[in-house]
């Protein structure tokens, strides 16, 4: 009996955007929690084992913890040019290429740790200065439309569980 590839691709099931009512407090709520969450889902492991890919194919851990501080940066970034321009064409980032690059492949893993957790610290300041309506404030992705920042927290939120997953479900097949 083999692993479930949809289930080690995604751990915690695809994402679901909120409905336009949807409390926005458990997804700040959710980026409040993302960067203990990713240093306890690293804690101990090695540098072999910051190598080891979560599935076959997909990402080492090293680079998907780089990843979520990328992520987490461009999160951030769409944050701030819905709140302060009308409806911004934001630029997405190439995933793929950034986590085969130098940084994402050798960096170690506390540097990205550090910039995730203080990213999120200056993050959740301003979205707990948010009065509700901002929520609906929108950026346009290229390939994926308009974006309400209501929809964007929760795929953030969203995001970060889902890639501390993939480390954590690595850990408990492998017994580390």
């Amino acid at each position: 009996m083999g692993l479930d590839l949809n289930r080690l691709r995604y751990p915690i099931g695809p994402f679901t955007p909120p409905s336009g009512g949807d409390d926005v407090e458990p997804f700040i709520r959710g980026l409040e929690e993302a960067p203990a969450r990713l240093r306890q889902a690293v804690d101990g492991l090695s540098e072999p084992q910051l190598d080891t890919p979560y599935r076959e194919g997909g990402w080492t851990v090293k680079q998907v913890v780089h990843h979520l501080a990328d992520a987490s940066m461009n999160g951030f970034m769409r944050t701030k040019l819905a709140l302060t321009e009308d409806t911004p064409v934001i630029k997405p980032f190439e995933e793929e290429g950034w986590a085969l690059l130098p940084d994402a492949k050798e960096a170690e893993v506390g540097l990205s740790l550090a910039i995730h957790g203080a990213l999120h610290d200056r993050w959740l300041v301003l979205l707990r200065s948010l009065r509700p309506e901002d929520f609906e404030r929108s950026f346009r992705h290229p390939a994926s439309g308009i974006w309400t920042l209501r929809k964007a927290i929760a795929f953030f939120d969203w995001h970060n569980r889902h890639h501390t997953a993939h480390i954590t479900g690595l850990r408990e097949r492998m017994n580390w």
